[in-house]
């Protein structure tokens, strides 16, 4: 870090903490990432990473028209960015089955689907999209390994898609898998763990399509197995970590190659002693979903972290003489997803000059729909 990409010129203009979004760094990324996946077709970014129109933007410019979202207000967003495809990654529920209707009808140019794992929510969902008079695809959510939604692939999953084919107003359009739990360091390893456990699912497509049930395509994975997925040309990938990237990723996933794009400006506002600093940077401030340290200072990467309170965090250094209060410290989060969605908006550095805003537009869990 010692080219210190990362500072900028008024820095005395902007208050901390602040979140930083470095647009050429976000563009590298983008390029890494069709790169990787050899061109756009099969790239559905997830956009709960950012929830900004403006990242929404640079992706439609490289090429990438598909996106998968969790909620209804990221949906809007992409449409209102003109996102030809949509993916609800998020099986509806409530009244979220009505605000997806809604967006659908305020939004005809783009194409919305959503997934689903449970009979009654399905059959919930094929009444209100009937009601509204459309027809929507539905993904059947599958649960390999991750037991946080989805249905096992076999017996029951082929009776839920089925369920799709057979209600007005649905469409089955093809299955959708998150292996989150896969998260071997090593990437031989991952591959063959994203492998044994996608064998089942492989088995479940073949056995649809024997039996005449199209299955147009297979949304896997995040940005850990995304490598992984990318070799294979039957599925396509949702990664959503790497546009931003964080230091969570980079310190367990060494063979992915991606460049912090977005980062938390903090400062010293004391020093209280034994080699000690107190930043700014408390848990409202930085994701506080994993466990300390939290975020890699960029200047102080060895700094170990004490306490952190809401507005306050308190390392300590070797180096601790060498800061004064008010000085500026620059920081990776850990986990960079939840850290966005604590900034209303971030700040945009170019050409060493911190100038224009962009809007977490969907932290929001309502935009007008």
């Amino acid at each position: 870090m010692s080219d210190r990409w990362y500072t900028f010129d008024n820095i005395d203009e902007v208050a901390s903490p602040a979140l930083l979004v470095y647009p050429p760094r976000v563009e590298e990324n983008l390029r890494r990432m069709i790169a990787m996946a050899g061109g756009t077709a099969r790239l559905r970014p997830h956009i709960k990473t950012h929830k900004m129109a403006e990242v929404i933007q640079l992706g439609l410019d490289a090429g990438i028209d598909k996106i998968k979202c969790a909620t209804v207000a990221e949906a809007e967003l992409a449409a209102r960015t003109a996102v030809p495809d949509v993916l609800l990654a998020y099986q509806p529920v409530g009244p979220t089955g009505q605000r997806l209707c809604r967006l659908a009808q305020a939004y005809p140019a783009t194409r919305f689907s959503t997934i689903a794992d449970d009979a009654g929510a399905i059959r919930a969902l094929s009444r209100t999209v009937d009601a509204h008079g459309l027809t929507m695809e539905v993904l059947l959510d599958i649960d390999n390994g991750m037991h946080r939604s989805g249905v096992a692939p076999g017996t029951e999953a082929a009776g839920l898609y089925r369920l799709l084919g057979d209600l007005p107003g649905l469409r089955p359009g093809g299955l959708h898998v998150y292996d989150g739990h896969i998260r071997d360091a090593d990437l031989d390893e991952r591959t063959r763990h994203v492998e044994a456990d996608f064998e089942a699912v492989d088995a479940l497509r073949a056995d649809l399509l024997a039996a005449g049930f199209p299955v147009p395509c297979v949304v896997a994975g995040g940005t850990p197995t995304f490598p992984v997925h990318a070799r294979r040309n039957d599925r396509q990938c949702s990664p959503g970590t790497c546009v931003f990237w964080d230091a969570g990723y980079a310190g367990k996933f060494p063979d992915l190659d991606f460049l912090p794009a977005a980062l938390v400006m903090t400062r010293v506002i004391s020093k209280p002693g034994g080699g000690r600093l107190c930043l700014d940077l408390g848990y409202k401030a930085v994701a506080p979903d994993s466990p300390p340290p939290r975020a890699e200072l960029l200047e102080l990467p060895d700094a170990r972290f004490l306490g952190q309170n809401e507005e306050h965090l308190v390392i300590e250094t070797d180096r601790a003489a060498d800061f004064a209060v008010g000085d500026v410290l620059f920081a990776v989060p850990f986990h960079i997803c939840p850290t966005c969605a604590m900034y209303r908006e971030a700040l945009v550095v170019n050409d060493r000059s911190a100038r224009g805003h962009w809007p977490v537009a969907a932290r929001d869990r309502m935009l007008s729909i």
